[in-house]
């Protein structure tokens, strides 16, 4: 037997609506679970064969309860589960089961019963829709757990839309009073829908519920209550000790960081000093002083890298919340790029080319380094591609990326090294006398960047064959999580 419920129907304002109303508590979720198991409690130690109305979150911490009353009683319950229309098909707008409220990892195992459980459908409009309930009928006992969730409209200021604050706390409601579950009760039976089979009978709610069972069900949520607190100190306590962690690894990790960018700055200022000394030598020859000097201004540049390096490392982590992107196209920034390192390719003998399609889609960037990305690559081509060698740069779409391809034929990437590349200040060792310079910091930046706009970076390489940097960019149709987030909020 199904049965279907008006839309209208409210049992907060069922329960509102009587002469002296029950005062309603703003309570957590947590608070809600100790007093719907504490009223499972009782009615099975008290062996009690209930009707039950109720309308509980989906998730299986609450369904666990029904299942556990359900399994004691037997077939002598009657349950009636009200449920949204649309959760047939498996969506969920319940009170108490929003994103972001605290979940308790507690675990159950219920058994299969035969007690008679009744679907209740609700139109996907029904203002119960915000609620939760469990309502118990039976000659010796009649109780109601309400929550509620009030609308607490906000209007978006970009959209101009009414939003509703999903994160503040219920109105719980519970009584044993029986005008109050009466009123409840009755307005559930006129709600119920012509088609529909109506209760089996009329049920009157005794006035006063007996002291002996008052006294217990008071005790079994003092114990309820206190479990659930007891369970939400371990897990915020566990949470604390996690965060605690991470930030001692971060900690530990930053002087990791700081002690090898004094590292990394040093190298260059012991060769400046070796040179100065050995510049100061009264026997120097001119072709040895024209070394010393050029020795020094190559150290320079590759201080002036690190530094450059670093301090643009800096400025990505602690702009991290105020990045922001922009739709750039391809056409417009590579072969301009491209064009700038023509005259180092052609004193290399490097072949340098491109091919870059103007109809390619606009891809997404953080604004303004959409540049810089293909400059880092491109450099990074030229400088490990020997004399004669040939760096091709390629633009295509892929689903809905765009992929831009820096391919060379230098010197390689040996297999075990592929994955530290990205690393800070890590630079491809290689048994060459030829030091390739650098700052071991130009793929980190480009990485960074790139994860900053919903991008990705890849590589493949051979030693001796040349290598390929893989980069695919987000197309104009395809927002990337970062802007969609910034514009939810």
């Amino acid at each position: 037997m199904n049965v279907s419920l008006t839309k209208d129907l409210s049992v907060y304002q069922l329960v509102m609506g009587v002469q002296t109303p029950p005062k309603p508590l703003s309570l957590s979720p947590a608070t809600l679970l100790s007093l719907v198991r504490a009223q499972i409690d009782l009615l099975i130690e008290q062996q009690i064969a209930a009707t039950l109305w109720v309308k509980l979150p989906p998730d299986k911490i609450w369904q666990s309860e029904l299942a556990r009353y359900q399994s004691s009683v037997g077939a002598s319950s009657l349950i009636y589960t009200c449920q949204i229309e649309e959760s047939r098909k498996g969506e969920a707008g319940e009170a108490g089961e929003d994103k972001g409220e605290e979940r308790l990892n507690i675990s159950s195992s219920p058994s299969s019963s035969s007690s008679a459980h009744i679907p209740v459908y609700l139109p996907p409009d029904s203002q119960m829709r915000r609620e939760n309930f469990l309502m118990v009928l039976s000659p010796q006992f009649c109780s109601l757990i309400l929550a509620h969730r009030p609308l607490k409209k906000r209007k978006n200021q970009t959209s101009g839309k009414i939003n509703t604050n999903k994160n503040q706390p219920l109105l719980i409601i519970t009584t044993v009073e029986g005008r109050v579950i009466q009123q409840v009760l009755n307005g559930i039976q006129q709600a119920i829908t012509p088609e529909s089979s109506s209760i089996p009978a009329s049920f009157i709610c005794p006035t006063v519920p007996e002291a002996a069972l008052m006294n217990q069900l008071l005790a079994k949520q003092l114990l309820r209550q206190d479990e659930i607190n007891r369970q939400i100190i371990t897990v915020r306590t566990n949470k604390l000790e996690q965060q605690n962690q991470e930030l001692h690894n971060k900690e530990l990790l930053k002087d990791e960081y700081l002690k090898n960018v004094c590292q990394e700055l040093r190298i260059p200022l012991t060769h400046m000093k070796t040179a100065l000394s050995l510049l100061n030598s009264p026997n120097l020859k001119p072709p040895q002083r024209q070394r010393y000097l050029q020795m020094l201004n190559t150290q320079c540049d590759q201080q002036n890298s690190l530094i450059t390096g670093f301090l643009e490392l800096v400025q990505l982590e602690q702009n991290l919340e105020g990045t922001t992107l922009e739709l750039v196209r391809l056409s417009e920034i590579v072969p301009g790029v491209v064009s700038t390192y023509q005259p180092l390719a052609q004193e290399k003998g490097i072949m340098l080319a491109y091919t870059v399609p103007t109809e390619l889609p606009s891809v997404w960037c953080v604004t303004g380094k959409l540049r810089q990305i293909v400059i880092n690559l491109l450099h990074n081509s030229l400088k490990f591609t020997p004399n004669g060698g040939q760096v091709w740069v390629r633009a295509r779409t892929q689903g809905d990326y765009v992929q831009l391809e820096f391919r060379d034929t230098g010197i390689g990437i040996a297999e075990n090294e592929i994955p530290k590349i990205f690393d800070r200040f890590y630079r491809v060792r290689t048994a060459a006398t030829e030091d390739y310079g650098g700052a071991g910091l130009g793929l980190t930046i480009v990485q960074q960047l790139l994860l900053r706009c919903g991008g990705s970076i890849s590589v493949k390489s051979k030693l001796s064959e040349g290598s390929s940097f893989t980069v695919h960019l987000a197309s104009v149709g395809n927002i990337p999580r970062a802007l969609a987030t910034e514009n939810e909020l």
